[in-house]
């Protein structure tokens, strides 16, 4: 039976059987890992893109970036609703994204190295450990659910959800009184307050790949239409940006640290 995401892009009708699977297959495993791998990597082009442009200290970026991030949240919202249109608008999607988050990576990256005293020495620098970590995570979660060890019972999946809610209010909340000039201090504070909130929300973006995975094979074995693999692609590829996002903050309020 198809599992309740908290991840909005995934919902218990999302895959269900239609006339469209008969007529140009159904969905498998092998497509939708293949699919993923092609959002993956348009990503990680994209992301070259904007990261090479701070590099070579390009003044448009930043309007890139925006750019960027406005049309890939139009375009998610696009196949959230338009799911047959997955094939163009997960690719679509990913260029986007790739475009706001090599940007965004590149910006914390020059500023951890501005940050270090002269002649002091760095094994790798934040983006490195963050992607490390964040390709870390998502293996380890993918071999905890192929073996059983985690377990996307009902119980987990309204405890995923409640506390993915409250992630998301938290930060609608600490938008709304940006738009005022105030923040919460503890949430962008590098002393253990902070990065343990970080750390907290780490692992519920974690915990969120356990039910993407869950919801990719019960939509298999249900025989979901074909064009569902980029779907569900699209879907892996949303928990993951966000896994990656959290796992930066959280490499860059460690890095912080006196």
């Amino acid at each position: 039976m198809l599992q309740k995401s908290s991840n909005p892009v995934f919902s218990k009708s999302t895959f269900a059987p239609s006339l469209t699977a008969t007529q140009q297959g159904v969905m498998t495993l092998q497509g939708t890992i293949n699919k993923s791998i092609i959002l993956l990597l348009t990503i990680i082009v994209s992301a070259s893109l904007t990261w090479n442009m701070v590099q070579q200290g390009n003044t448009s970026v930043g309007g890139i970036m925006m750019v960027g991030l406005i049309l890939g949240f139009i375009t998610a919202m696009v196949t959230i609703f338009k799911k047959e249109w997955s094939a163009i608008t997960a690719p679509i999607y990913a260029v986007f994204e790739g475009l706001f988050l090599g940007g965004v990576s590149a910006f914390v990256e020059a500023a951890f190295f501005a940050s270090q005293e002269p002649g002091a020495t760095t094994s790798n620098g934040i983006v490195f450990n963050a992607v490390a970590l964040t390709f870390g995570v998502f293996l380890l979660m993918l071999l905890l659910y192929r073996n059983k060890i985690i377990k996307p019972t009902k119980k987990f999946m309204i405890g995923v959800a409640a506390a993915t809610g409250a992630v998301f209010l938290l930060y609608l909340v600490n938008m709304i009184m940006g738009l005022f000039g105030v923040n919460m201090p503890f949430l962008h504070s590098n002393g253990p307050i902070g990065i343990g909130i970080s750390a907290v929300i780490v692992v519920i973006a974690a915990l969120n790949l356990i039910l993407d995975f869950k919801n990719i094979e019960d939509a298999v074995a249900q025989g979901a239409p074909k064009y569902m693999e980029w779907f569900g692609a699209f879907g892996l590829m949303v928990t993951l940006v966000w896994l990656y996002l959290e796992m930066l903050r959280l490499v860059a309020l460690l890095s912080g640290r006196d």
